[in-house]
């Protein structure tokens, strides 16, 4: 299933998962720091979403209150609120 997420207090812009069976098949990233969010898009393929939620929330970039990472927590959650 496709979700889109526009993420807000970062420089990415939309993440568009492909997600089956809460397990992550893709992550497509729209803005932000291109080589980074790439290698993080990498390393989520196959991984569960409860995994990710865990490893991710909270985790700040230069004080912002929030990073990609984050964001990526707050949609996967959000996904889950809705599916």
């Amino acid at each position: 299933m496709e979700y889109i997420y526009r993420p807000s207090g970062v420089c990415s812009r939309k993440f568009t998962f492909n997600i089956e069976n809460n397990v992550i098949r893709s992550l497509s990233v729209e803005g932000g720091c291109d080589g980074n969010l790439k290698g993080i898009s990498s390393i989520l393929v196959g991984m569960n979403i409860d995994d990710v939620i865990r490893c991710f929330e909270g985790i700040d970039c230069k004080g912002k209150g929030t990073s990609c990472p984050d964001q990526i927590a707050k949609a996967l959650i959000n996904y889950k609120k809705e599916n």
